[in-house]
């Protein structure tokens, strides 16, 4: 019978594994950065062109049913699918090639909700509670690592994790994250907006 990890232990390899974590984040981050969908807005800014097109293209766009938003000269451009990052070169590159402008410079921010729906918040029961950034395949020990871990009297044995859908409806499951090695199954893969609790 494998004996159980003691707390401090436990407590140190979810720190090993956040600074894992965060390292990967850096050296993934077009990887972990969330491809745009119908419903999101996002905030368009542009350089490099005349004065007076500033403003007929800069501003608040929300990506239509159909997955595209128009802008000026280039009609509905599709956006559905695309990383914000990659949508900034992509616009760029359609204007040049259209030969409408030469060195335009685009830049793209996720707007409102949609950037607090591209992270995770860890409420209760961690070092310091708080959001973290959402990044493909991060997992609820990986979000706790990155608050700084459980605090002493943290209930590891039932760590809860709140999925809101699509209808607004909030689903709770329990975590057993205490005897990690043991059962790694339990270390649920995250999804953007997820909320953890860790009892105390």
């Amino acid at each position: 019978m494998k004996p159980k990890i003691p707390y401090q232990v436990l407590s140190r390899l979810i720190l090993v594994f956040a600074f894992l974590i965060a390292v990967g984040s850096s050296a993934l981050a077009q990887s972990g950065e969330l491809a745009l969908k119908s419903g999101d807005k996002f905030t368009l800014k542009v350089g490099g062109i005349p004065d007076n097109e500033v403003a007929q293209i800069a501003g608040t766009y929300t990506v239509s049913d159909d997955g595209t938003v128009p802008l000026l000269h280039l009609g509905n451009v599709r956006v559905s699918g695309v990383k914000p990052s990659d949508l900034q070169r992509r616009i760029s590159q359609a204007y040049i090639e259209a030969q409408i402008y030469t060195h335009p410079s685009v830049v793209i921010n996720m707007d409102g909700e949609a950037a607090t729906m591209r992270q995770v918040t860890v409420i209760a029961g961690v070092t310091t509670p708080g959001p973290v950034p959402y990044t493909q395949g991060l997992t609820m020990f990986g979000a706790i690592g990155a608050r700084g871990g459980p605090t002493t009297f943290a209930d590891m044995k039932r760590v809860k994790l709140l999925r809101t859908d699509s209808n607004g409806q909030t689903t709770t499951s329990v975590h057993n994250l205490k005897d990690y090695e043991k059962h790694p199954e339990q270390d649920a893969v995250l999804q953007p907006g997820d909320k953890i609790i860790v009892p105390e």
